[in-house]
């Protein structure tokens, strides 16, 4: 296993023994609130590790900060998220929702010229080929709801503010309540699913940014805009911008559009810092854009992000583990970001359960976890990079390396914990690589 792709390393306390166990933890802890795990967020990540461990038995308490539900950007769904989805029970219910149905992924040039789409069901055989667009204040409701029905314990409007450590080995956590009283959890091992809030990075300083995708969005909602027929009514467009920024367009229930420009800083603020003067600039920029937006009605506010790609140097340490975007977040262009914090959950809770089972929390019983997790963020970040590249096209790479379509489209669905090398060592011929961030890399104790 490469160096950036392991967790912290177990610290070992003194005398040599393991760090903590799971078995005896108890009886070094005094009070109430004493639990099997303590799940800091209720986003997805949060949402699914809770689930997950409560079905296996675990008790668990979930701590959100907000009163769901509550708005997230972060709408199109990856085909792969359907397998953690109908692992938690869940498929059923996205079938009856109203959620658009999304067959397909397509390009569209800066000149407004638009690419076969790429159907997922051409290469996958399997109902997950059909994903949704989601409203994420009740996509995320259903999951915290469904954590809570597994039997995790749920506590809203609940701030974390500090972990409680002894030795180095986090032990539980201190709130605020949403009555004003500090309050204190206590369990073996703590997972962080803070969302880009990330918690434990922030105050570890673990916090890695990427040196190149260091990109901002402008978005807002259309009701009325246009959608194309058939199959393609709920397909996700990404539309070309100059200096390879991009538009996404995403068709949402009740006749809503979200729609967003991405682009370095320097690009979108050049001129103007006004999120809706920045914002119809660019799209007059694209003419697909532009028509598909014309017989709609701007709704809501313009809204602004950046930060938009960083990991967390480590995934682990003594009785704590990072999920979801509290670990990494990265570029949104191939929405990945829910996919990558379900399947973030759902490994880490059966790695957290089977630390629990061995009664040992230790780092090292992570490092697992993090290895399939960097191998699935980085090839999606090696994608990430190859459609900034400017002298990359995804047609003229079909073209040459037909053969290498089908492991393009896995990347595209959400199929990252596979071997991608032929791909990539192909992709390379038409545009740079990354090299793996630093992150997740061994920690020696003493260092």
């Amino acid at each position: 296993m490469s160096s950036s792709c392991r967790n912290i390393a177990t610290r070992g306390i003194r005398d040599g023994r393991t760090a903590i166990q799971h078995s005896n933890w108890r009886q070094f802890v005094h009070g109430n609130n004493l639990y099997d795990a303590i799940v800091i967020g209720g986003g997805p990540a949060g949402s699914t590790a809770a689930a997950i461990l409560a079905s296996k038995g675990r008790s668990v308490v979930l701590l959100e900060k907000e009163k769901f539900p509550r708005y997230h950007i972060g709408e199109s769904l990856l085909p792969y998220t359907y397998f953690p989805l109908q692992r938690m029970g869940l498929i059923d219910r996205m079938k009856t929702s109203h959620f658009p149905k999304k067959y397909s992924v397509q390009f569209v040039s800066v000149d407004g010229r638009a690419s076969q789409p790429f159907y997922f069901f051409t290469h996958l055989k399997h109902e997950a080929a059909c994903t949704w667009q989601v409203l994420r204040s009740e996509f995320d409701q259903m999951l915290l709801d469904n954590a809570r029905a597994k039997g995790s314990e749920v506590q809203d409007q609940t701030m974390v503010r500090e972990m409680i450590q002894d030795n180095g080995v986090v032990t539980g956590v201190r709130a605020v309540g949403k009555n004003g009283k500090t309050l204190e959890f206590h369990a073996p091992i703590t997972i962080d699913a803070s969302g880009r809030d990330a918690f434990a990075v922030t105050r570890k300083g673990w916090k890695v940014r990427d040196p190149y995708l260091n990109k901002i969005a402008v978005w807002t909602y259309y009701q009325g805009a246009l959608r194309d027929p058939g199959l393609d009514e709920g397909a996700t467009t990404i539309a070309y911008l100059p200096e390879k920024g991009w538009f996404w367009y995403i068709p949402l229930p009740e006749d809503i559009v979200s729609v967003g420009a991405v682009a370095e800083k320097t690009y979108l603020y050049n001129g103007t810092r006004d999120p809706a003067s920045i914002f119809h600039r660019e799209v007059a920029n694209n003419t697909w854009i532009q028509q598909h937006l014309a017989p709609g009605r701007q709704t809501g506010p313009y809204r602004v992000t950046g930060e938009y790609s960083y990991r967390s140097r480590y995934c682990a340490a003594d009785g704590l583990v990072l999920i979801g975007d509290a670990f990494a977040f990265l570029d949104p262009v191939f929405s990945s970001g829910v996919f990558l914090a379900l399947r973030s959950g759902e490994l880490a809770a059966d790695a957290v359960d089977a630390a629990l089972t061995g009664g040992n929390v230790g780092a090292s019983q992570f490092s697992d976890y993090g290895a399939q997790m960097c191998k699935g963020i980085e090839a999606m970040r090696k994608l990430v990079y190859t459609f900034y590249d400017h002298e990359f096209s995804f047609r003229q790479f079909v073209d040459r390396y037909p053969h290498l379509h089908g492991d393009l489209t896995d990347c595209l669905m959400g199929n990252l914990f596979r071997d991608f090398d032929p791909l990539f060592e192909a992709v390379a011929q038409f545009a740079g690589v990354p090299e793996p961030l630093e992150h997740g890399r061994s920690l020696i104790e003493g260092r």
